[in-house]
């Protein structure tokens, strides 16, 4: 099987194994004041200097979440409840776990604009700045999209929201450990770090709280997390997290220029002998992603076909025998038929260029069957 669906999910590094299966050990909760328990505490917060340090902020700005999702509706959720009532800017274009907690908030009286994006996948700035209302509390919008991989000009709209004094929150899920992502460059007060989508474990998260913005705990307990977040500790995830943005940190180079070219020449192999369209903005995206539609075939048919020989995603979900187009596809102008013949491919630091090679073929070879079929 060649694995070429990194966007949803990522193998957990060698490194990153060997440092969770140490922690198995620590057994202590380091809230405890003992030994055992301050060795506990001791990892993790060494865990959380590394996550800071792969995005240039202070260890103590960094919350521990159970992932994305959660990371998301803190920092959404819980900045609106400091609010009770105002306006939240965001785009047609974000994850669920943006969009889902922004569309709770309307039902609870709070009132949202979903800005629209170009051709190319991008929300513009001005609109941005157009949006913006006099109860306008935070904004929030995705850092690199999840389908297309088409990165966001975070750090032009963070500045209109230093400049608005409106909080800003962006989801770098899909971004944090595949480029070089700096809190700092992009003027944001939170962002959420995804582990699984940069070789780390599941059910473990981050969320980067800059100081001095207030955000309430969705659950309450005991002060764990500066009180953000209550909770024992999940030790061992945590040391995931950090030492996967450890060993990121230390390989951004080669993981950019590898994956980079390997998308590349994906693309082209596909190009050579298909009818496809690049869907997204040709440089400003992610460097392993590649979403383009397959004329005459659709990106659903493609997966289901070679299941069991490439593993990547279809653009469009399907339930029950029906299948619906892409929301952020639509949005950036294509047609139904060009949204359901899409497909993502997501390749990682591990692919080679063999690899490549045989997956184009393959789909080259399964969209020649397919249509010869029809």
């Amino acid at each position: 099987m060649i694995y070429l669906d990194h966007n949803a999910t990522t193998p957990i590094d060698d490194e990153v194994k060997n440092v969770m299966v140490d922690a198995f050990s620590l057994f202590g909760n380091p809230s405890s004041g003992h030994t055992i328990g301050r060795a506990a505490k001791a990892v993790v917060d060494n865990a959380r200097k590394q996550v800071a340090d792969l995005i240039g902020a202070d260890p103590p700005e960094i919350i521990f979440t159970s992932g994305g999702t959660e990371s998301n509706n803190l920092a959404i959720i819980g900045t609106a409840y400091k609010h009770q009532k105002g306006h939240i800017i965001t785009s047609v274009i974000e994850h669920p776990a943006a969009l889902n907690p922004v569309k709770w908030l309307e039902t609870k009286g709070f009132e949202a604009a979903y800005l629209p994006v170009d051709s190319n996948g991008r929300v513009s700035p001005e609109d941005v700045k157009k949006a913006i209302r006099k109860d306008t509390f935070l904004i929030t919008i995705m850092h690199s999209n999840n389908e297309t991989g088409v990165l966001q000009p975070i750090r032009e709209i963070g500045m209109i929201a230093r400049e608005y004094g409106i909080t800003f929150h962006s989801d770098a899920a899909q971004s944090v450990g595949k480029m070089e992502v700096g809190i700092i460059d992009l003027s944001v007060d939170m962002l959420t770090v995804v582990s699984h989508k940069f070789y780390g474990p599941k059910g473990v998260g981050a969320l980067y709280v800059r100081n001095g913005i207030d955000v309430m705990p969705l659950m309450f307990g005991a002060g764990h997390e500066r009180g953000i977040r209550p909770g024992t500790e999940n030790v061992i995830g945590i040391v995931g997290i950090g030492k996967a943005c450890e060993t990121a940190g230390c390989n951004m180079p080669f993981r950019y220029d590898h994956t980079i070219k390997l998308r590349d020449k994906l693309f082209s192999l596909l190009r050579n002998e298909l009818d496809v369209k690049l869907n997204g903005h040709e440089t400003l995206r992610l460097p392993n992603t590649l979403n383009v539609s397959v004329k005459g075939v659709k990106g659903n048919d493609l997966v289901e076909k070679l299941k069991d020989s490439v593993a990547f995603s279809a653009g469009s979900a399907c339930h029950s025998g029906t299948c619906k187009p892409s929301p952020v596809l639509k949005a950036m102008g294509l047609s139904d038929e060009d949204a359901l013949s899409s497909i993502r491919l997501s390749v990682g630091k591990d692919n080679t260029p063999d690899e490549i090679r045989t997956a184009s073929e393959m789909i080259i070879a399964c969209v020649k069957e397919l249509k010869n079929k029809r």
